[in-house]
């Protein structure tokens, strides 16, 4: 059997990196998208083609033994489906969410780097968890309708001078800064449930962060693994860019905005700014700022981590060169991967799969 990966983003790249982990024998003939657009023409070594180039340069034995696997967001696997079947492609895995987490878990486990939570025994000693769910008034209704857990609550973030929709917290009550949400994104409930939750309490309670489509997939006994292996933070599977996370964030902030960046570890933390160029220069990335993490953790992560935002915008002064909105989004990913990759052999680090909704 020859494969073929449809994506040639990060998802697509994970599989990839797994597959070579787990069965380094097997041949992967290259990725596939539905148009080059800002693609690379090469990922990992192999070529990226849109699906009529890679038609041209299979031959029909190779694709009477072809095998696709869709490795992208699952809101565009059913338009990939229809593409394949009309090309004449039968044979295709759709890697969703859970199934891609499954396969990077079993990856991880034999490479033994980012050792997934599953990983750990089952414990006896239940902890609360408090888990906010961020959702927007401009956020697209889900075609599905889920039950959340009972520790997830939802937050509405950029609740400042916008339209009000049903929710248990609104982020612009109490201490906040609702109204930078544009460039924010998520990080204004996590900067809300920071100062109105986490500096309230002292607790070995677990506090975190989801979106309304994607969430941490925990299981009633990952639950249980928490306090018995004395877990402090729980963070998705990384993802692998090519070739670092540098060129990767390069592709959304601008050098001004990447400067901001850099000149703020410089002046207020210079121990992890001498650090991030190792870090940047390796190829996994913790995505989306979805995390989950011990009361005092939490609160130890954001009063590191929004001052640092604060000043860059004071250096900056930008509304996103690159992108209209989002871009201290975008930074506080790498910064959380800059935060929890420096401090990794002082806080016990587990991962688990993003389940995403549609």
């Amino acid at each position: 059997m020859k494969l073929a990966i449809y994506g040639a983003q990060s998802i697509a790249f994970g599989t990839y990196k797994a597959i070579k982990e787990l069965f380094s024998e097997q041949e992967i003939l290259g990725f596939i998208v539905s148009e080059m657009g800002t693609n690379t023409h090469t990922l990992g070594g192999i070529p990226v083609m849109e699906l009529d180039d890679f038609l041209e340069r299979t031959s029909q034995d190779e694709m009477e033994k072809l095998e696709v696997l869709i490795a992208t967001p699952e809101n565009v696997m059913q338009d990939i489906e229809t593409n394949l079947n009309r090309a004449g492609i039968n044979h295709y895995v759709c890697l969703d969410s859970l199934r891609w987490a499954e396969l990077v878990r079993n990856a991880f486990l034999r490479s033994g780097k980012f050792l997934p939570l599953a990983a750990y025994v089952v414990g006896h000693s239940r902890v609360k968890l408090h888990v906010f769910k961020m959702i927007h008034s401009k956020d697209k209704l889900l075609k599905t309708q889920y039950q959340d857990k009972e520790y997830i609550r939802t937050l509405q973030v950029g609740s400042a001078g916008s339209l009000e929709i049903e929710s248990d917290y609104k982020d612009h009550q109490g201490d906040n800064i609702s109204e930078k949400n544009g460039n924010y994104s998520e990080l204004t409930g996590l900067y809300w449930i920071w100062k109105n939750h986490l500096c309230m309490q002292e607790s070995d309670d677990y506090y975190g962060l989801a979106h309304y489509r994607r969430q941490l997939d925990l299981s009633d006994d990952d639950i249980l693994r928490l306090k018995d292996n004395a877990i402090d933070v729980v963070l998705p599977y990384p993802m692998p860019y090519d070739p670092n996370i540098e060129v990767h964030h390069k592709r959304y902030l601008s050098d001004d905005e990447w400067g901001a960046v850099l000149e703020a570890l410089r002046e207020l933390y210079p121990e992890y700014a001498e650090a991030f160029k190792d870090i940047l220069g390796q190829e996994y990335l913790y995505n989306y700022n979805i995390i989950l993490a011990k009361r005092e953790v939490l609160e130890k992560y954001c009063a590191w981590l929004f001052p640092i935002l604060f000043r860059i915008e004071e250096l900056n002064d930008s509304d996103g060169k690159k992108v209209p909105n989002r871009y201290i989004g975008y930074v506080g990913e790498s910064l959380e991967t800059l935060y929890f990759m420096y401090n990794k052999t002082k806080l016990k680090i587990a991962y688990t799969g993003i389940k995403f909704l549609v």
